[in-house]
């Protein structure tokens, strides 16, 4: 049997005190790390910019979960974005100079979410919240839900481009 250390997070019986949905969106958080780490942790500076087949580059994925979290996190608080995430949308798809750093702004990115995710429990999950310019209409829980998914998302396709590359280094 698995040590409970080596079990995906949710099954780990962590985070008890925090409700459902909140403590779901937690764990995928820490899943995303656990993953980017093993997966992507090893990459070459060079590994994290190619672009294998055209699809976006591991630096790419990393900066998109991190930036998009802190957006959808403040549609999730019912405010707008600032300029300076809006600013930062221009970026993300630049090349990646340092991994380590790339690494950092993700970690930091994620503690802060979960902190910021931690202060949403007992919050009505069918309040109403607006995403983007045109205040599309949607609910806190609707966009709890959509920051795991999309973290998800983001997540696997910076495995399998890393899987990508990793191959062609046997080439």
């Amino acid at each position: 049997m698995r040590k409970a250390s080596e079990r995906e997070p949710w099954l780990r019986g962590t985070l008890g005190e925090v409700p459902a949905v909140q403590r779901a969106v937690l764990h995928t958080f820490e899943l995303a790390e656990e993953d980017i780490v093993r997966w992507c942790g090893e990459l070459r500076v060079e590994e994290w910019n190619a672009r294998p087949g055209g699809v976006a580059c591991v630096a790419f994925q990393l900066r998109h979960i991190a930036r998009s979290v802190d957006r959808l996190l403040t549609y999730a608080e019912g405010r707008g974005l600032s300029e300076r995430q809006m600013g930062e949308l221009k970026t993300e798809i630049g090349a990646c100079i340092s991994p380590e750093e790339e690494l950092m702004e993700l970690r930091a990115a994620l503690q802060n979410a979960a902190r910021r995710v931690r202060a949403l429990a007992g919050r009505d999950l069918e309040a109403t919240r607006t995403v983007g310019r045109e205040l599309l209409p949607t609910s806190l829980g609707g966009l709890l839900v959509h920051i795991a998914e999309h973290t998800q998302r983001h997540v696997g396709q910076a495995i399998t481009t890393a899987k990508v590359v990793r191959a062609a280094r046997k080439a």
